[in-house]
């Protein structure tokens, strides 16, 4: 049904007259046209004429609610069945979209196709290499250096062994605390520097209770530093927290050494515990770190834990245990602490587990930094923190495994 309403364009039959016979030849004149409005009068220009594009000028009517706004959202949707043309596949391509430069909005670049995430490929660690990545010779010579001055302040006196350790722990706190600095952290550094040096000297003077005592004063002082900040752009809560962890793993775990040379320092019956102790734990470390370095590099073809450190293998594991009992088993027979068989195994079982899991963690906070060393301090090792991480694990346990079987009994 036609609604008369809407404009509409004709041929004027008073002017132009009825149209020829198809067959006549003709006549060069050009039809003049004009527009109807049923209900209102035409538009006329000045001249005279009549308007025919003012329908095109009149204001667009407004598109509704629910319209796409983006050039993404206006899907082009085919007008036939997109289904092959032979074979009965259900499923239908999905619609085209526009593709024409970019985002008038200027928020996406279109793309054509349908839109979706990236997915990102899981990335797998690769398998042990067998290559350490030492300068074996000046790894060995540097390790070498370090013992022999232990040793020699171990052989003088007890308090020499502790300002020995006072001063590795500090330069170790150095380099740690430089490193996370670099990474962006702002660290409490004065406060777990003081802290990294004085808990060995209270753990030695007092006891357990002096390296406890650092310990709590080291967190007042780091969290009230934090109260002068202008803001909490400042970020108290995690510089705290990463001035702690070194605090803890460095000087806490390191005053074990102070711990067990005061063992020695008290005379009488107990003069050699602590020092014989503080030998045969060193050597079952050094053996197991070697193992684990010549088995790992030999034959080493199963990832302990990849994403930590692909070099680390379950071989290596293997290869360090057995090269610490065998280091156990032989200082032990010189020692008159440590002189029974079943006190070896359990030592062994400590530090076969304590030592790697040193290492690992070290390793792992290094990957989360995204570093190689913590430091360059020791030739051929890289840090102080790098060459002494599994002894920060395993001298607590092999303290507290000498307060509890009390070999020296």
């Amino acid at each position: 049904m036609t609604d008369d309403s809407e404009e509409r364009l004709h041929f004027r039959s008073d002017d132009s007259g009825a149209l020829p016979h198809w067959t006549e030849p003709p006549t060069g004149d050009i039809p003049r046209f004009e527009r109807e409005v049923s209900e209102a009068a035409p538009v006329v220009d000045p001249t005279g004429e009549i308007d025919i594009w003012a329908a095109f000028a009149a204001e667009p009517e407004p598109e509704p609610a629910d319209a796409p706004t983006t050039v993404q959202e206006r899907l082009v949707e085919p007008d036939w069945d997109s289904r092959p043309l032979f074979g009965d596949v259900e499923e239908r391509r999905e619609p085209a979209r526009i593709s024409i430069g970019t985002d008038p909005t200027g928020e996406t670049p279109l793309r054509s196709g349908p839109r979706s995430a990236p997915v990102p490929r899981e990335r797998k660690a690769p398998a042990p290499t067998g290559r350490t990545g030492r300068n074996l010779p000046l790894a060995v010579t540097a390790a070498l250096v370090i013992a022999a001055v232990f040793l020699g302040a171990l052989q003088w006196r007890p308090a020499a062994v502790v300002a020995f350790v006072a001063g590795g722990l500090g330069m170790a706190a150095v380099e740690f605390f430089g490193r996370v600095t670099e990474k962006g952290y702002r660290p409490a550094t004065v406060a777990g520097l003081v802290a990294c040096v004085t808990a060995p000297i209270a753990a030695y003077w007092v006891g357990e209770s002096g390296l406890l005592l650092v310990l709590v004063f080291a967190f007042l002082a780091s969290a009230i530093g934090f109260l002068g900040a202008p803001s909490v752009q400042s970020a108290p809560m995690p510089n705290t927290a990463i001035t702690m962890l070194g605090i803890v793993w460095i000087g806490g775990l390191g005053s074990y050494v102070a711990l067990l040379a005061g063992m020695s320092a008290q005379g009488g019956v107990l003069s050699d515990v602590g020092t014989d102790t503080l030998v045969i734990a060193i050597v079952a470390v050094v053996a197991n770190d070697v193992g684990a370095l010549f088995v790992g590099s030999g034959i080493g073809r199963t990832p302990l834990r990849p994403w930590i450190s692909p070099n680390k293998s379950v071989e290596g594991l293997v290869g360090g245990t057995v090269f610490t009992f065998l280091a156990i088993i032989l200082v032990g027979l010189q020692s008159d602490t440590w002189n029974d068989l079943d006190e070896w195994l359990l030592l062994g079982v400590v530090i076969s587990v304590m030592a790697p899991l040193g290492d690992l963690v070290e390793s792992m906070f290094k990957r989360n930094l995204d570093v190689k060393d913590f430091g360059t301090l020791v030739p051929g090792h890289g840090g102080l923190l790098d060459r002494f991480d599994a002894l920060l694990f395993a001298l607590p346990s092999t303290y507290y495994l000498l307060r509890v079987l009390e070999p020296w009994t």
